[in-house]
């Protein structure tokens, strides 16, 4: 069952409810941020980017996806994408003739400027100013590894971007160009809706985010901290403030260094937090 059709001006869309027909068409809405991903695992997107805000803003076009399948570009009966390593050692490797035909192929559809980004363990850490730096872009081509990664000539000739989610190894790409997606698209105007969650959470301001309450006022013998309900807005915001730079200094050490360093303080100050 689907609901009818659309127009948003741009482009007519089926609102479906199987998250892959968001994708059975490869759209191109105009002035639209587009991220596209090269992966040998097409049928692996949208993914739990087709579900909730990132879901909804998909099929309102305030954003879009396309996958461009590596293996259609393979060679020979079994559609090869891969070779040994030059040298020896362990697993395959992917081309570079047929990585190159892709990239040929999805550059055609992506607006100048877009970032060509290799998801890789030795890449730069991604962090929220690069998924909002990403954001205020046109879109991203995402290169999904499999196997023992990339032919290292793809990543010269093209002026490849590595992006690591961390110091740790995934079977695949897919994982993490689904993560890096999700943190750049709610960055877009409108995906969230509430612009000022954006402004709150973590690493927005550089610091961790304060604690959350909700209600009941009191649960198992522990109750929510008496400033939060006295509705002195001042004193809550002094709080949430002191409670960020408290859970930061302890937790990120990394990140309270910067924070200080651009606010002129002396991060192994004395400070009741």
């Amino acid at each position: 069952m689907s609901n009818p059709s659309r127009s948003l001006g741009r482009k007519s869309i089926s609102v479906s409810l199987k998250p892959r027909d968001l994708m059975a068409e490869r759209a191109d809405l105009h002035n639209v941020w587009k991220a596209q991903v090269i992966t040998l695992m097409p049928e692996a997107f949208p993914g739990i980017l087709g579900e909730s805000l990132t879901g909804r803003a998909l099929k309102d076009g305030l954003w879009q996806l396309e996958t461009v399948p590596l293996r259609e570009f393979g060679e020979g009966k079994h559609r090869n994408v891969d070779d040994t390593p030059a040298g020896g050692g362990a697993g395959m490797v992917l081309r570079p003739d047929i990585m190159g035909a892709a990239i040929e192929d999805a550059r055609q559809r992506m607006a100048p400027g877009a970032p060509l980004i290799y998801l890789s363990p030795r890449g730069r850490r991604f962090d929220q100013s690069m998924a909002r730096m990403l954001s205020e872009g046109p879109g991203m081509t995402l290169i999904c590894g499999r196997f023992e990664g990339l032919d290292q000539r793809v990543m010269d000739h093209y002026n490849v971007v590595e992006v690591s989610l961390g110091d740790f190894v995934l079977t695949g790409g897919e994982l993490a160009a689904q993560a890096l997606i999700d943190a750049t698209v709610r960055l877009i105007p409108r995906v969230l809706g509430n612009q000022a969650s954006i402004e709150e959470e973590s690493f927005s301001h550089g610091l961790l985010e304060h604690p959350q309450y909700t209600k009941p006022a009191v649960w198992n013998g522990r109750a929510i901290p008496d400033v939060l309900l006295s509705g002195h807005h001042a004193n809550i915001a002094k709080w949430q403030r002191a409670m960020a730079e408290r859970l930061t200094k302890e937790r990120r050490p990394d990140l309270w260094r910067a924070y200080c360093a651009n606010h002129d303080r002396d991060p192994d100050e004395d400070q009741e937090l």
